[in-house]
């Protein structure tokens, strides 16, 4: 028989079993489709050897007027904002006591553990608190002990917790003897906002909380830190605006510079009903409103410090500060009515569209007297998660509970040929986690997601656009943002900012499991044949055309069997045909690259799946 192209269609399909999809792909990793051809993932480095702490699951990048470029990235524990490479922590200070209002005792002789008194201190654990204008316990805890960042270890009750004590280079520094005063009658604590969870709470009361607090079932109303922490910012002018889910409104001048903290805006002199609390905030690019969604209401003359969750409070034209409707400003608020709260909201083509967890609506400036109007879109096209959307050139795309979908003037459902596969292995309860992104020069849209035993992302799924194909894969990045004030596409995972789609390494280490793997094919008509040689086609993408892709043959005799793997065969750039004995009625071609590194050991090799050929004949059974 003559020999016969292996050409299998774009993207991934796993709505039908593997042999209804002959002449298709069915499952890959770290592949992406262009121009109707599999090609493997572009690689990734770090950014820099800098760790921030906490997780990160927001970044923001922008330009200042003088050409500074600065990412902001809001994490668990902390808001950073690095600029040349530095993390400069700008977290806003939610309490600094008097002078003596805290006081310090060593739990025991050869422990680090220090007791921290302070009436209603109001922190939780893992909140950070900087001490200052301590003197020593008068052995090894010294006041260079003391005088530092900690991290808070437990709570002891509402008047006192305990830290580890450290010196200033972060190691563990043990009482003596000696230690037996209180640090003096002057310490200071100066208390960060406290931290959020790392983990979604779907409802209140159980679960919600320590235990103890309230009777059993009791409802606990959400905040800032009783659930996962999730951050939104934006630019009003130079500064930056960030709120944590749940929590208060801050903004960080840029003027100010690094050194300083992200304030209270509610606080900030010049403040006039500025709402306390708010879901997520933005600002409108044509009118320069700052908008605040899920604020809490004015109640006489202050805001009620309550969430109502269906509640868009917007500022005066131009002034951030300014909250307060008046007949001589444009500040407002509305209330959408569809759902049961606001999840999230992105900037689109002149209008702001927001979500509720049932619905779309469209928010748009009109202008004096009623400034924005809001318009309902549609209804049961909700968002899974705040983050589940994102702004392409072709459209807002976004994640429901069970399906995607795109704005481009009307909501349209996209088609997905892994729909059932990405919403069968899903983790819902840890919705909130899904961050939506975009790699616009490859024309994508993609979706991180906690996979269905998973309570961290370690999964995405992909659409291009262009192409009209999706495929998925496994990776763990917990924010993303696309190239703009840099090259390169950068992400966060465990700590790090990496640079993505730069060369083909897994931050200089041969990158793993990548593969694309066809749906079975019948060689012959069905009935029984031999294989016996593939001619490859590969392009690699490096410059000197080295390294090697396996070529991995499966096969079985029924749809209801297991694949039986017959032969690996390495291909090089040089490789003319591998010979291969596989006889079956079908098979399975698997293209994959484990340990890919290079002839000169740079870990460079990148590749591109062409036309392969295999040589078949008809054969018996034996």
């Amino acid at each position: 028989m003559a020999l016969q192209k292996a050409v299998f269609r774009p993207g991934i399909n796993r709505e039908g079993t593997d042999y209804d999809n002959e002449g298709g792909w069915f499952d890959c990793n770290l592949v992406r489709f262009r121009k109707g051809r599999p090609e493997k993932f572009g690689g990734w480095a770090k950014d820099s050897v800098n760790v921030f702490l906490g997780t990160c699951r927001a970044l923001h990048g922008w330009i200042a007027l003088a050409g500074t470029k600065y990412l902001g990235l809001g994490t668990t524990f902390k808001y950073y904002i690095e600029e040349g490479n530095s993390f400069n922590d700008i977290t806003p200070i939610r309490l600094i006591t008097s002078a003596g209002d805290v006081t310090f005792a060593k739990v025991g002789n050869g422990d680090a553990t220090i007791t921290v008194a302070d009436t209603s201190h109001g922190a939780v654990q893992n909140d950070f608190v900087t001490f200052s204008g301590a003197a020593s316990l008068g052995g090894n805890i010294n006041s260079a002990v003391l005088n530092q960042e900690y991290q808070i270890a437990t709570i002891v009750n509402a008047n006192s917790y305990t830290i580890e004590a450290k010196n200033t280079s972060g190691d563990t520094v043990l009482a003596a003897a000696g230690d037996s005063g209180n640090g003096g009658g002057s310490t200071v604590g100066t208390y960060q906002i406290s931290v959020g969870l790392d983990v979604f709470v779907p409802g209140t009361g159980w679960g919600v909380n320590n235990w103890g607090e309230g009777a059993f079932g009791s409802a606990t109303s959400l905040s800032s830190t009783n659930q996962l922490r999730l951050w939104t910012h934006d630019n009003f002018g130079e500064d930056l605006i960030i709120n944590q889910r749940g929590g208060g409104i801050f903004r960080w001048v840029e003027n100010n510079a690094l050194t300083n903290r992200a304030v209270n805006l509610s606080t900030t002199s010049g403040a006039n009903q500025v709402p306390t609390v708010g879901l997520q905030v933005i600002t409108s690019e044509k009118d320069r409103h700052l908008i605040v969604l899920g604020a809490d209401p004015i109640s006489g003359s202050s805001r009620t410090g309550v969430i109502d969750p269906m509640l868009i409070a917007f500022s005066d034209q131009e002034n951030a500060l300014d909250f307060e409707p008046r007949t001589t400003n444009t500040a407002g608020s509305l209330r959408v009515s569809s759902g049961s709260s606001i999840i999230g909201s992105v900037k689109a083509r002149q209008e702001i569209l927001i979500w509720t967890d049932t619905a779309l609506y469209s928010m748009q400036f009109v202008g004096p007297p009623l400034t924005f109007a809001v318009n309902l879109i549609n209804e049961g096209t909700g968002l899974v998660g705040p983050k589940a959307t994102v702004t392409a050139p072709q459209g807002v795309y976004w994640m429901s509970y069970n399906n995607f979908y795109v704005y481009n003037g009307s909501v349209q459902t996209l088609p997905c040929t892994v729909q059932n596969y990405v919403f069968s292995d899903i983790n819902l309860i840890q919705s909130f986690k899904i961050n939506a992104f975009t790699i616009a020069d490859k024309n994508e849209v993609g979706w991180f997601y906690c996979s269905k035993n998973a309570t961290e992302v370690d999964r995405y799924v992909i659409f291009n656009y262009l192409e009209n194909v999706w495929f998925y894969g496994s990776l763990t990045r917990t924010a993303w943002l696309d190239a703009s004030t840099e090259n390169y596409p950068r992400a966060v995972s465990d700590g790090y900012v990496y640079q993505h789609e730069l060369g083909f390494n897994d931050d200089g280490s041969p990158m793993t499991n990548v593969f694309i793997e066809s749906s079975d094919f019948d060689l012959g008509d069905g009935e029984f044949s031999f294989l016996q040689k593939i001619i490859p086609d590969f392009k690699f993408l490096q410059n000197d055309n080295s390294g090697n892709v396996n070529i991995v043959v499966k096969t079985r005799n029924f749809p209801g069997d297991s694949l039986t793997v017959d032969s690996t065969s390495p291909i090089a750039a040089n490789t003319q045909q591998a010979f291969v004995r596989s006889r079956a009625r079908q098979i399975v071609l698997r293209f994959e690259s484990d340990d890919d590194a290079t002839a000169d050991g740079n870990l460079s090799i990148g590749w591109r799946l062409g036309a392969t050929r295999i040589d078949i004949k008809p054969d018996g059974r034996r």
